[in-house]
Parts: C-alpha cells; sequence; structure tokens
C-alpha cells in the first residue's frame, strides 16, 4: 500500500531541527501490549494506559492502542505474523508514524518488524530514554541519558545507519545525534568509555559534596516515588523553595537538594530524585546511578505515592521499591506520604494508608497533612539519634551552641565546674564530643 500524501509530503523534504520545534509536529502512535504466559489482562492494561502518557510526553499522538495474549514471545516479531499482518493494516488505516511496544524487543525483532510494517517501531526503553533526552539539561544528565542510549543503540546499529540518516525528528532519534549512531562500534564504544570517565569525575564531586554536607551533621532526606507523584511540589511546599514543576512525566532528572525546618528547630536536607517507573530500563539504572546513590547515602526516604490512583498506587509502590534495592537503597527507613488527599476519594485514600501502615496522607498544593509529615519526620529521625551526656566546661560555650545545632539538647545542668547536658545527635558527629562524655 502507498504511503498516504500527508506522510509523502514529509518524505519529500527533510524538516531541519528548528523548523520542527517551530511546527511541533506530533507523530501518530499506535501502542501495543502484549499480556505474556500467565499475566493478567488487568497489569497489561494499565501498563498500556502508562505507555500512553509516555508517548504523549515524549510528543506522539496515540491513535489506537491494540492488545494481545501470547503464551511466549515470537522471537522474529514478538508478536507473531499474523498480528504483524494485522498491525501494517491498521497502521495504513490510521496514518502511524510510529508503533510503540510496551515490551523490550531484541535488535532483531525491532529490525523485522520495521522491514514489514514499513515504519519506525520503538519499545518502551527506547521511548523513556527519548522521553530522559528531551528533560536533560545540566552535564551530568546530559553525560547519562547520552550513555543508557549510546549503549541501547550499540547492538542495534547494524543495518540502521542509511535508515537513521533519512529521518527527521521523531521518537528514538533524540539524544546522541544521528551521525553518533552512523559511526562504527569502535568509535562508539570510546565514545561510552570517554562518558564512563566523564560520569566518574561527575560521582566524585557528587560524593566530595556529600561528605561536605555531612560535615554539618545535617540529616540528608530523599524524596523518592513513581514519576509525576508530586516529588518537587511536596519539595516546595516543605522548603519555601520554587523548584520547577510540571505535569509531565521525568521532569526531574537532576537531583535539587534544599534546607528543611523541622518542628524542633533542626534543619535536614531534603533532596528531590528522578521518578521511577515499572520496568525502569536497566540502562537508566546503570547510568543514573551517581544519581541515585543520593537516595542510597540518605538518612531516611519520603517515598511519596499519587492516592488519587488508589487502584495502582500498591503496584507504584512496589515498582519503586524494586529499584531501591537495585541502587542498594533498601535498607534506608522509609516515610510513606500518600499525596493529593485533597483529591482523592476518601475511601481510597482509606484504603492506601490501611495497606501502608504508618502511611501519611497530604496535599503538597493546599498543605493539608504537611504538619504532621514534619512532626513524623522530625520524631523518627530523632529515634535514629544517639544519646549521650557531656561535662562541658563554663568556658566552652561554642561546644553548647554546637550541640544546640548539630542535634537535640534534652537536658542541661548547671554544676560547679561546669554544665552537665544530655544531648541526641546524629552518630556521625558523636565522635567529635568523645573528649568531654560524662563519667
Amino acid at each position: 500500500m502507498s504511503a498516504t500524501p500527508r506522510r509523502a509530503a514529509r518524505q519529500r523534504r527533510r524538516l531541519t531541527a528548528t523548523e520542527v520545534d517551530l511546527a511541533v509536529v506530533r507523530q501518530r502512535a499506535l501502542l501495543v501490549g502484549t499480556t505474556v504466559g500467565t499475566g493478567d489482562l488487568e497489569t497489561t492494561e494499565a501498563s498500556s494506559a502508562e505507555l500512553a502518557r509516555l508517548a504523549d510526553t515524549a510528543g506522539a499522538d496515540p491513535a489506537h492502542t491494540e492488545l494481545q495474549r501470547r503464551t511466549a514471545p515470537d522471537p522474529a516479531t514478538y508478536v507473531g505474523s499474523g498480528k504483524v499482518a494485522e498491525l501494517r493494516q491498521m497502521s495504513d488505516a490510521l496514518d502511524i508514524d510510529v508503533v510503540i511496544f510496551d515490551d523490550e524487543l531484541t535488535p532483531a525483532q525491532q529490525r523485522n518488524l520495521e522491514q514489514q510494517l514499513g515504519r519506525d517501531v520503538v519499545d518502551r526503553v527506547a521511548l523513556i530514554l527519548d522521553i530522559f533526552a528531551q528533560h536533560a539539561t545540566s552535564r551530568a544528565g546530559m553525560i547519562q541519558v547520552e550513555l543508557a542510549q549510546l549503549r541501547y543503540h550499540l547492538p542495534r546499529l547494524r543495518g540502521r545507519g542509511h535508515q537513521l540518516s533519512q529521518q527527521a525528528a521523531g521518537i528514538g532519534t533524540r539524544g546522541p545525534g544521528e551521525t553518533k549512531l552512523e559511526v562504527d562500534r569502535r568509535r562508539i564504544q570510546r565514545r561510552i568509555t570517554q562518558l564512563e570517565r566523564d560520569l566518574d569525575r561527575v560521582a566524585g564531586a557528587r560524593a566530595t559534596q556529600r561528605k561536605a554536607r555531612g560535615r554539618g551533621a545535617r540529616s540528608a532526606i530523599a524524596l523518592v516515588g513513581y514519576t509525576n507523584a508530586g516529588k518537587s511540589t511536596l519539595l516546595n511546599r516543605l522548603s519555601h523553595a520554587d523548584v520547577v514543576v510540571e505535569d509531565r512525566l521525568f521532569s526531574t532528572l537532576d537531583p535539587t537538594v534544599r534546607q528543611v525546618r523541622l518542628p524542633g528547630g533542626e534543619t535536614v536536607l531534603m533532596s528531590d530524585t528522578v521518578g521511577f517507573i515499572r520496568r525502569l530500563p536497566h540502562q537508566v539504572v546503570e547510568a543514573f546511578r551517581s544519581t541515585l546513590e543520593e537516595v542510597a547515602a540518605a538518612d531516611y526516604c519520603v517515598h511519596v505515592v499519587d492516592a488519587t490512583n488508589a487502584d495502582d498506587a500498591q503496584c507504584q509502590i512496589e515498582a519503586v521499591r524494586t529499584v531501591l534495592a537495585e541502587i542498594g537503597a533498601d535498607n534506608v527507613p522509609e516515610l510513606l506520604v500518600a499525596n493529593q488527599a485533597d483529591r482523592a476519594d476518601p475511601d481510597e485514600l482509606r484504603g492506601v494508608l490501611a495497606a501502608n501502615p504508618g502511611a501519611i496522607a497530604v496535599s503538597a498544593v493546599t498543605g493539608e497533612g504537611v504538619p504532621e509529615l514534619l512532626e513524623t519526620l522530625a520524631r523518627r529521625l530523632r529515634a535514629l539519634a544517639e544519646i549521650i551526656e557531656l561535662a562541658i566546661p563554663y568556658d566552652r560555650g561554642d561546644v553548647l551552641a554546637a550541640l544546640h545545632r548539630e542535634g537535640e539538647v534534652l537536658v542541661e545542668v548547671h554544676e560547679d565546674r561546669g554544665m552537665r547536658v544530655r544531648a541526641r545527635l546524629p552518630a556521625e558527629v558523636v565522635s567529635r564530643y568523645r573528649d568531654l562524655l560524662a563519667g
């Protein structure tokens, strides 16, 4: 079947990147979800709905979602030759530009599908990487995205050089760029090696920053959660800051650190991190490991979940905890926060709280529940601190001031030679006061 007039017109002249941006060209996408083996259809439908949001975020208009059940993926095309023929007819009829699969395709499956469907084929991994490429703004973020994309594209280079050179802008072509994907494997491998070195330097710099922050004896709190759960909005509410907030998936890629004052007067450092998602691509986890180390090094995690999506809330919670385990942060204490309590159905909100004992309902927009959140966080952090008793000479007022600044002074008793003080301090600063420990 010949290309439609709209597709033919687009093929006659390649748009430059600037022209594409100005024209805001959006691709029409056909989404394909597959239930494999004993998987349940509800999970596939929820994942496909999420895929539609991802496609929209990447700049495509989902025109139709096609679901299929299979006992096992087809080695050649993932969905089988009969379904491929249906998808070809459907794509031609709906004037589809790109077919997006909700599962990761092998390089061979992707090549076969593109040949048989006659249009671009993208899997879930490439779609997420494309969104990351659009949102990366810092040097560290761009290094991490390019590294993840090159690792993904390296085994897919065979037979794609000519095709990529003919593409206009679209999903799967952003990030490292067309020219980098056309060079031979050796040059790409050298580029990957260089990016890994750059990333090691970034990781070293971040470790130095964390060490410097640690010398201030302030607890580190990591905001974690599913993408678009409201972490940045909550950080703004807690810190009175102005972190950029967008109603888009993965709008935050680079960690943002702000000071937050707790009810007892102590100050903690709270960091906003990249949002997680079901089946977060391994390439992303590996490339963003230096960023995600902020979570593993934290004293406490505030795990934000969207309470308006109660049916899927527990699946999202488990998806986040899976990634936390992958980066070695599953042993960091966690406080679960059900966000958007002002918009959630009361019965469903109670269900989320009942399923997660100790969770707190808040609204980052209205401030509802925020005082309770801060009180709970302060109480839990104090429980982690060590209580010591010190004998402080009267001429060491600097020590008493430091105790008030770095921890919580519980008791002050005036004696002949000085003050006897009981204080709760973070474990990492207790050693500074060993010589003043009371006998």
